[in-house]
């Protein structure tokens, strides 16, 4: 345990090396528990013990413990869940802060004070690379073109691609009849900027929306239209080097892909397999594909079976809260914006790719964040949008008193 909290303490720190767990035999895969809206609703104890067994490196579910822990005043437990979420480097608000020992009594309020983090000084290491105008709205993705240096952006809330030249101004790029555009990738085989349409805004579920993805070649030309399973609502995406172009749905859960040369979507997880499926990658062998569940986890899907397996963390490493996620080697780079406090970490995979064995902080809690989004992996570097302004696109409209602002798009080096 001392070595554990030891790793931890370094991790929050901000050290640049990994934090490395003591990894012995690796044991048989487990399969993905599933997790849908339901098992959201779970609230009772052993209900919350079972999913915290189900998906052991979730912050999510431990915090939904934690407050059935008090309910039902069972505080030695909690003070075990306080320690698990004190390992891996969580921070409470300081509002919680003040209250949990209050809440637990004397008798344990020095204990629980004990396991409550201060925040971390922030480990600030990119740089702002483009400023996207005010006017695109919430931007979700970015898309870059190194070689010749342009840059492409989706936007949530004005369906459409905006997109600047080396030297040029940004520009508005319409998609008629496209919805929500979050995702975006370029396709090689067909020589198109592919964007992912949905609905995930919540508004209007009676409003018409395209699920799928649209394409186009230049601005200007008619975007193509690669219809997606009726009810889907698209969103990450990732082109595999096969060709094929793999999209999560956050909304329904399930997982699509757009084989090479096809020109509709097919289903490769079925829906309510997950809560919230977001970034997902395929591994160095093509064998497997890793998605990140935001509430729940990670999970690998085998591309032969369509089997889903659980990819655990052999250490003190929180996999919840995952939006953005690539490969890198043996690296998975994730933007981890649904843990306290946010962060871009590089997760150590184990040799076999079936688990994670190590972690790296390589940005934590920047100053001119808001919440980092999803973006662009370059060779030596990560591009992605710094300060998402999910908080000024509320069911469909502007946030009252809250317009929204430029966003900045960031660079973080990734040695």
């Amino acid at each position: 345990m001392r070595a554990l909290l030891a790793s931890a303490a370094l991790l929050l720190a901000g050290c640049s090396q990994y934090s490395l767990a003591d990894v012995g035999a690796d044991p048989q895969e487990l399969a993905w528990a599933g997790a849908n809206s339901e098992t959201g609703q779970v609230r009772d104890l052993q209900g919350l013990e079972n999913l915290a067994s189900s998906f052991p490196d979730s912050t999510s579910v431990r915090l939904r413990l934690l407050n059935a822990q008090l309910e039902a005043e069972t505080y030695e437990d909690l003070l075990g869940t306080l320690s698990w979420l004190n390992d891996r480097g969580y921070v409470f608000s300081s509002t919680a802060r003040a209250q949990i020992p209050k809440l637990v009594g004397e008798e344990y309020a020095e204990r629980a004070t004990r396991l409550l983090r201060e925040p971390p000084e922030p480990l600030e290491r990119s740089e702002i690379v483009a400023t996207v105008p005010a006017d695109a709205g919430l931007v979700e993705s970015v898309l870059m073109d190194l070689l010749g240096g342009s840059i492409a952006v989706s936007s949530v809330s004005g369906k459409n691609l905006w997109g600047k030249g080396p030297r040029g101004n940004w520009s508005e790029h319409t998609l008629e009849g496209a919805g929500n555009l979050s995702g975006i990738v370029y396709d090689p085989g067909r020589a198109l900027v592919l964007a992912a349409s949905g609905k995930i805004d919540g508004s209007d579920a009676g409003q018409p929306y395209f699920s799928g993805l649209v394409g186009i070649r230049f601005p200007g030309d008619a975007p193509r239209f690669f219809p997606a399973p009726v009810g889907s609502n698209l969103s990450d995406l990732h082109r595999s080097p096969d060709g094929t172009i793999y999209a999560s749905d956050p909304v329904g859960g399930g997982i699509y892909r757009l084989l090479s040369g096809a020109e509709t979507i097919e289903i490769l997880v079925a829906p309510g397999t997950f809560r919230s499926p977001q970034g997902l990658v395929t591994s160095d062998d093509g064998k497997r594909l890793y998605v990140s569940d935001y509430r729940y986890g990670l999970a690998a899907v085998d591309l032969d079976s369509g089997d889903v397996h659980l990819v655990p963390a052999k250490g003190p490493f929180p996999l919840d809260g995952i939006d953005g996620l690539w490969r890198r080697g043996d690296e998975l780079i994730a933007v981890q914006n649904g843990t306290s406090p946010m962060r871009i970490v590089a997760l150590q995979l184990s040799s076999d790719g079936k688990s994670v064995v190590g972690q790296r902080n390589l940005e934590v809690s920047h100053h001119d964040w808001t919440e980092p989004l999803s973006g662009y992996l370059a060779p030596d570097a990560l591009y992605y949008v710094g300060n998402g302004q999910w908080d000024r696109w509320v069911a469909g409209q502007t946030a009252q008193d809250k317009p929204f602002a430029p966003t900045q798009i960031r660079r973080l080096p990734l040695d």
